[in-house]
């Protein structure tokens, strides 16, 4: 066909006069240009050529003539390319067709060439690749691992190493071994330990220097590999993981993985088979300790410690089992040797591909659909590592010959384990899952088989040992006799019989009284009444929130009945009894019980309390304030519900047949789904009562008086029902630990007496189930790894569900979750976090974080004057906010710094402005007096700055700004600060923790906002309202109106200053506000109805304060005009406090970007000046706090690839609140701790996504987010546009040309065919043949196809 596309040319060229066959010469190298684009046809296999290396350009041919060759069995693609811009090439192997799934195939890679100058691996890769292919259909073996398995190849994971490395190199001393950014690839890996105490501080890779790793990671991640061999050279031996350890021992120390036995099994596999290899004994001429290795392998860590390897990552990240393979001593041998090396690894090679279908293998499946659940967990006991089920529920899991019992844990499914699996040698078995809803029927068959015999069984006959079910009938019980209607006398007189008869298992307590001093009674049901047990946990019921919906209170009283007089005799109550400490409040109402009547229906006579308020309105809301006055019940049931440890709580109603679970309201205040972030476990605490419960679990409920009220499955989420604003499950959930539910028990409110017994009846097993909730989850003990003894108050956060829970006082914990793997962190103030992977079952999985403390060696935070240090200035001030989080830091820091400060007087305008002036006369270095503005009687806004270089930027360091005096009859705050600034000043120099904190931050003190009202303001006035407002009656904390120039315009003279010269324009990472009429902290927003995107954070800094405040933490301010106010934890959003419109703290978040709390330093606005030093006294530490406080968080920089700042660039965190990067293009914010999600956005740049952790002792994450240049055009790939617009003008050109050629053809031939025809008739039949076809498409038929490469095709192809 070549001598075709000559003639054509020839024939064309001397047809052509004139310019006619300039312009169709362009035509046909146009032509050829598409040639040399369309894929051959198929070809002879090609011979394995070992005589010589591949460069990247030899290799890019060699593998798309191989891929073309062999097509489908073959398939060419790049997972990305390399610092230089060269794919990173893999051969895909698989008789699957591509782009077409294969559910029930394990997937096996090979990578080679990581270290570029290791050059052997890529050879033998290559021969690997074409021995399989040219194999198929002839060899047996191969034929049935390409059957049976999709394989992966990538020759060079290195390609730029490879081309500057050579050849003859054998030690590596030519280079080569690094990227082109002399990254070393096999140490770039996210690593899962943390430095060792002794050791230096590693270089941190950014993802920009190694693209490699950071391809490789995706790719990893993105598909379910089941096992792979990573190749390398320089030893011959076969490691496997662990590669590194905890401690980072050089050498020596054997770092076991979960599979450590499959691990070994798999080496063994690959060295078996290897003639050198097995030996143990490579007899490398560059080791003179002539090391060995026992059959030929080794741990990765016992040889030597390798931190960010590649073969850990994939074992910990990808579920892929992955082991390093050294195939020979030299590095880089002469080509010579290549065909040697071959012979010697082939069977190896095939040996370790075939290892992926050993252990266990199946599919996990929907017990309703069928369809294959992904994701799904398989857990083999006693490997405390699983793998996950791919999109189909299929799951390949390696296990070395045994007997295992292996359980499936899928998120809103019942866990499986089938016991007593047995693994052969040889192919896997076969073990496939169905899994049932959770509200399913409990019987399902399950197969289990090997390669040669299916065996179905049941499950009730695998687990008859094991299921905690009996399948005995259930034992007699005693059931309550006591049906009838109990008001308050009478229910009074029964708990106290009860109490009296059972007093091993019972304690009768009260938390309070009614407006009208009814005991709000509670019956404690425990193995040992009126204790707390370590590790038990805790569960309540609360029945008869209003007043006349009294089934909840009778089930109760049925309940306590029930429970005394069957433990010891029914298995069930006695476990119930043993293993829960139950508290049961019949009536939390009791005033309106006695209002309402028996019959009503639907009324509402009797429902609220005495006061007339609605006890289910009455709590905090998260989304609007409620402005009715707490309630005496109200107050008892949340004081009740701080002190005591609850961890699931049931609220019984009247009205419907459902159970309700959070959200109840919404910030729209619409009917939606308002879903908590544990929608999940509420479902399944709803299903478990609701399924128990056949009228309540149809859905259906009162079909009389409300036919077109469905709740599928009886349950429903509480604002998907209706909004309930103030309700008690919602406060449960967000201020405790308790997760509660409302329950709805039935349509009429108060039945007659009669009806009891049916209700009893229908409600007793959903009673029963449902405390057994309390049992499900992670549950276990956060203990001080120095004395075991455990740690209160710390936090459990489980990753991917923003609600933490807290320790009790024993350190014991509760964790309500759905079975699934999560990955759960423990943290406490002073302590090391701790993060651990858990599998939930069925039942409670015990869990235990031992901590470590942070301890204060690093720092001396006590020494007088300064000490030199080896340590850089950023390391030593990271370790003095390690010293300074730590337990007793603040407090060691303080006893250290003792500073007599007469606080004696307070300070009018005219005093105050002399103090400020003395303070920057005698310490000018540090300091900084500047005027904000003037008051509207012209009086300065001070503004003191306390910096190591005063009135410079520094764009680095955090800022944070205390201000006080907003209200002037409120000026303890104004006499802190001047305190404050003071102890700051004369500690500097002389206090080594005080001079580091002022050389790394920015303090800002604002002593007072409103001078012209504290002129007027006096002494010893707590209540008066004299100087709240400026001269112009205005409260300034109503007064930041907005930031645009008309809402300026409006403000007060001292509110547009503070807006202009300190929030708007200082980048301000933190804001204190101190203030006085009460003992809390508040955090934004003050505004009603206003949601908090970064509540947690905010809440976060204000507990931060009051937990250092000796006693503002208690949460109980007693203030004369509330002496009853309780605050739980001293803290509280503002507008569940005095809510009120454009205030400071609102305008500081929304438009300043800065998180800014409130402190209210007493109850006195104006106290006595005697008791100034009392309240420097509390807090001083507090104020001390938030200086470290300040350097937590994250701070990071954007850049582009070049290393240029970003400025501008939008920073999102956790898909909420908004800051922008600085002119140098840095960031810092303040997160609560633990996992956040971090998005930076800058327009022309693509979206980057971090994760990070924020611990609560370390000094800020420090992250570097380099954005790349947004490669979209019209929202598509910049390189598909691009190439489908030069393919279209490609396209019309060559249109154009060939319809021109045409044109001109006919146009000659009318000139001088005869002439032609008479001497070259051939050739001109030739030509009338071709144009008969008439169309582009003969042109480029096969007829004219050229299949030899040409000298232009060559070009072509080393070009690209």
């Amino acid at each position: 066909m070549a001598s075709g596309r000559r003639r054509c040319c020839c024939c064309w060229w001397w047809w052509f006069g004139g310019t006619a066959w300039v312009q169709c010469l362009v035509c046909l190298r146009a032509l050829t240009w598409f040639s040399a684009a369309v894929p051959g046809g198929g070809a002879a296999p090609l011979a394995i050529d070992t005589s010589r290396y591949y460069d990247y350009a030899n290799l890019t041919e060699l593998l798309r003539a191989t891929a073309a060759a062999h097509r489908p069995l073959a398939r060419l693609f790049s997972v990305g390319r390399s610092v230089q811009n060269r794919s990173l090439w893999v051969m895909e192997i698989s008789t699957t067709p591509p782009g077409q799934p294969s559910p029930g195939k394990p997937k096996f890679k090979y990578v080679g060439n990581m270290h570029g100058d290791e050059t052997v691996s890529r050879q033998v890769l290559v021969y690997l690749i074409q021995y399989l292919l040219q194999s198929y259909g002839q060899d047996e073996r191969v034929g049935r691992l390409l059957d049976a398995t999709d394989v992966y190849v990538m020759p060079s994971m290195n390609p730029d190493g490879f081309e500057s490395s050579v050849e003859g190199d054998c030690s590596g001393e030519h280079g080569g071994r690094n990227n082109a950014r002399n990254k070393d690839l096999n140490r770039s890996f996210l690593d899962q330990f943390e430095l060792g105490e002794e050791e230096e501080e590693v270089e941190v890779v950014e993802e920009e220097d190694v693209p490699e790793v950071v391809a490789m990671e995706k790719w990893i991640k993105e598909n379910k590999f089941v096992a792979s061999g990573n190749l390398h050279g320089g030893s011959v031996v076969a490691s496997y993981p662990y590669d590194d350890s905890v401690t980072h021992k050089p050498v020596g120390y054997y770092s076991k993985s979960p599979d450590d036995e499959v691990f070994k099994y798999l080496a063994k596999s690959y060295a078996s088979k290897h003639p050198v290899m097995k030996t143990g004994k490579p007899h490398c001429s560059n080791d003179p300790s002539e090391e060995t290795f026992t059959d030929g392998i080794t741990n990765g860590a016992k040889w030597y410690d390798v931190r960010g390897g590649m073969q850990d990552y994939n074992y910990l990240q990808g579920d892929c089992f992955e082991i390093t393979l050294e195939l020979t001593c030299c590095k880089y041998p002469m080509a010579s040797d290549l065909s040697m090396e071959w012979e010697k690894n082939r069977d190896s090679l095939l040996s370790l591909m075939e290892q992926v279908h050993i252990g266990i293998a199946g599919f996990v499946t929907d017990a309703v659909f069928g369809s294959g659940i992904s994701n799904a967990a398989i857990v083999v006991a006693g490997i405390d590592h699983n793998i996950t089920t791919g999109s189909f529920g299929d799951f390949h899991r390696l296990l070395v010959p045994g007997t295992y019992n292996v359980t499936v844990v899928a998120q809103g499914y019942m866990p499986v384990t089938i016991f007593n699996v047995e693994v052969l040698e040889g192919p896997a078995t076969q073990l496939n899952f169905t899994l049932q809803p959770q509200v399913a029927a409990d019987n399902h068959t399950f197969e289990t088989t090997t390669s040669t015999e299916f065996r179905t069984q049941n499950v009730s006959e695998m687990e008859d040992e094991h299921q905690s079910r009996a399948t005995e009938p259930e034992s007699e019980t005693n059931e309550p006799a006591n049906f009838r209607h109990h008001n308050y006398a009478d229910m009074e007189i029964l708990l106290r019989k009860y109490a009296t008869d059972h007093p091993a298992i019972t304690r009768l307590y009260t938390v309070g009284k009614s407006v009208d001093q009814r005991n709000l009674y509670v019956m404690e049901i425990s193995d040992h009444p009126g204790i707390h047990e370590m590790g038990e946990p805790e569960f309540k019921y609360i029945g008869n929130m209003h007043g006349n919906e009294v089934v909840g209170r009778e089930l109760l009283l049925n309940l306590i009945e029930y429970l005394c007089n069957n433990f010891g005799t029914d298995p069930e109550v006695t476990s119930l009894v043993n293993k829960t400490r139950i508290h049961i409040m019949p009536s939390m109402n009791p005033d309106g019980y006695e209002m309402s009547i028996e019959g009503d229906t639907s009324g509402v006579v009797g429902r609220n309390n005495s006061n007339n308020f609605d006890l289910n309105r009455n709590f905090p809301d998260q989304f609007f304030q409620i402005h009715e006055p707490r309630q005496p019940e109200t107050l008892a049931m949340m004081e009740w519900l701080q002190k005591t440890p609850f961890v699931l709580s049931a609220n019984l109603h009247g009205g419907s047949l459902v159970v309700n679970y959070p959200y109840d309201d919404d910030a729209e205040g619409i009917i939606v789904y308002s879903k908590s972030p544990d929608d999940a476990i509420f479902k399944q605490l709803a299903l478990s009562f609701a399924k128990e419960n056949s009228p309540m679990f149809e859905g259906h409920p009162c079909k009389d008086m409300y036919p077109e009220e469905y709740f599928p499955r009886g349950i429903t989420n509480g604002a998907h029902w209706y909004n309930v604003p103030g309700g008690m499950q919602d406060w449960n959930y967000l201020h405790t630990n308790c997760f509660e539910v409302t329950i709805e028990l039935g349509c009429v409110k108060f039945p007659l007496a009669k009806d009891l017994p049916k209700y009893w009846k229908q409600n007793k097993r959903s009673l029963l189930q449902f405390i057994k909730q309390v049992h499900k989850g992670v549950k276990g003990f956060v203990l001080d790894a120095t004395n075991r003894k455990g740690i209160y108050n710390a936090t459990i956060i489980v990753a991917e569900v923003n609600h933490p829970v807290r320790s009790a006082k024993d350190g014991d914990y509760w964790r309500l979750l759905v079975p699934g793997v999560y990955k759960i962190t423990a943290s406490a103030l002073g302590y090391i976090p701790m993060t651990r992977n858990v599998t939930v079952v069925e039942e409670a999985v015990e869990v235990n974080f031992t901590l470590s403390r942070v301890t204060d060696d690093h720092v001396s935070i006590g020494d007088q004057g300064m000490t030199n240090s080896s340590a850089e200035p950023g390391e030593e001030f990271q370790q003095l906010v390690r010293s300074l989080s730590s337990e007793e830091g603040l407090n060691h820091l303080i006893s250290s710094a003792r500073v007599d400060l007469s606080l004696d007087r307070y300070h009018d305008y005219k005093d105050l402005s002399e103090a400020l002036c003395g303070l920057h006369s005698n310490y000018p270095t540090i300091t900084n007096l500047t005027s904000l503005g003037q008051s509207v009687e012209v009086r300065h806004i001070w503004a003191l700055e306390i910096s190591n270089k005063p009135g410079a930027k520094e764009l680095k360091e955090p800022k944070i700004k205390f201000v006080a005096g907003v209200h002037g009859n409120a000026p303890v705050g104004t006499e802190l600060l001047l305190a404050f600034a003071e102890f700051l000043c004369i500690l500097y120099g002389k206090n080594q923790a005080i001079t580091k904190l002022i050389e790394e931050t920015k303090i800002v003190i604002v002593p007072s906002v409103n001078p012209d009202g504290r002129e007027i303001a006096q002494e010893g006035q707590c209540m008066s309202k004299v100087g709240l407002t400026n001269v112009n009656g205005k409260d300034l904390d109503t007064d930041f109106i907005g930031n645009s120039s008309k809402q300026f315009s409006k403000m007060q003279p001292e509110t547009r200053e503070i807006v202009k010269n300190l929030i708007l324009n200082q980048g301000f990472t933190l804001s204190v506000v101190l203030d006085g009429g009460s003992l809390l902290t508040t955090y934004p927003y003050d505004k009603p109805v206003q949601t908090v995107a970064n509540e947690e954070t905010l809440k976060y800094l204000a507990t931060v304060y009051s937990n250092n405040h000796p006693k503002m933490h208690l949460g109980h301010p007693g203030c004369p005009n509330n002496t009853d106010e309780s605050i739980p934890g001293g803290v509280v959003r503002g507008a569940q406090w005095h809510g009120h419109m454009h205030s400071m703290k609102d305008f500081s978040v929304t438009y300043g970007r800065c998180p800014e709390i409130t402190v209210y330093t007493g109850c006195c606005n104006f106290p006595r000046a005697k008791e100034l030093a009392t309240i420097w006294q509390d807090n001083k530490k507090s104020l001390l706090s938030m200086l470290v406080e300040v350097h937590k968080g994250l701070r990071g920089l954007v850049t582009d690839k070049a290393g240029n700042p970003i400025s501008k660039a939008d920073i999102i965190l956790n898909e909420g609140v908004k800051v922008l990067t600085s002119e140098a293009g840095y960031f810092h914010v303040l997160l609560s701790p633990g996992p956040h999600h971090i998005d930076a956005l800058a327009a022309g740049y693509q979206h980057q996504r971090k994760q990070v952790f924020v611990s609560s002792y370390e000094a800020a994450t420090s992250l570097v987010i380099v954005v790349e240049l947004d490669n979209k055009l019209f929202g598509l790939p910049r390189e598909l546009v691009v190439t489908a617009a030069g393919a279209t003008m490609s396209a019309i050109f060559v249109t154009a040309c060939i319809v021109w050629c045409v044109c001109s053809i006919k146009s000659n031939h009318q000139k001088d065919g005869f002439h032609r025809l008479r001497q070259h008739r051939d050739e001109y039949e030739d030509e009338i043949r071709m144009m008969s076809m008439g169309s582009k498409k003969s042109l480029l038929s096969s007829e004219f196809q050229d299949e030899t490469e040409s000298d232009e095709d060559t070009l072509y192809v080393n070009k690209h």
